[in-house]
């Protein structure tokens, strides 16, 4: 499809505040979740576990995850106010914002996964189909909003890199 018939809206299908409602909160819910499950295995599991030379020190992790989570939700905004209001691209839409969720979904469940569960294998497997489902999104996301999809190829990056890690952890362990 080219720009010349893709379907822009002039304003965006959800007004302002609940837009942004439900682009910050599943993103804020993961963010918090992923907390309660890290927390409590830093200082005890986590530190007793062989790590590979490029893991980065444990303050970079929260420095990076603040950054990518804001660019998720900022992301998510805009994909939403670029809702069709009707014809075949609504259906492309939609597929993007089902795509957004799943890989926000991944994300959540990746950390219970690594930290509370202490299952790395799993975490290996949820951590690659996370990265598969973010460039996925990042694919059907370009069709409707540039900027969007832009914003997630840093948590993609980042997402590919904690795949490596958790995969030498995994093997290390």
């Amino acid at each position: 499809m080219t720009a010349s018939t893709l379907h822009v809206p002039e304003k965006p299908a959800l007004s302002r505040y609940p837009r942004l409602a439900a682009a910050i909160l599943p993103v804020l819910l993961t963010s918090v979740l992923g907390g309660m499950a890290t927390g409590p295995n830093i200082e005890g599991w986590y530190a007793g576990l062989t790590k590979p030379s490029f893991n980065p020190p444990n303050w970079a992790f929260p420095v990076a995850w603040t950054i990518l989570y804001s660019l998720i939700a900022f992301s998510a905004w805009r994909l939403l106010g670029a809702m069709p209001r009707t014809g075949p691209t609504r259906e492309g839409w939609r597929l993007a914002v089902i795509a957004f969720a799943v890989q926000l979904a991944l994300n959540a469940a990746w950390t219970p996964t690594f930290f509370a569960a202490h299952a790395l294998g799993a975490a290996v497997i949820v951590a690659a189909a996370m990265f598969v489902m973010i460039l996925w999104t990042i694919r059907l996301t370009w069709r409707f909003d540039r900027l969007a999809a832009g914003v997630l190829v840093p948590y993609a990056a980042w997402v590919g890199f904690a795949t490596i890690l958790t995969t030498a952890i995994w093997r290390l362990n």
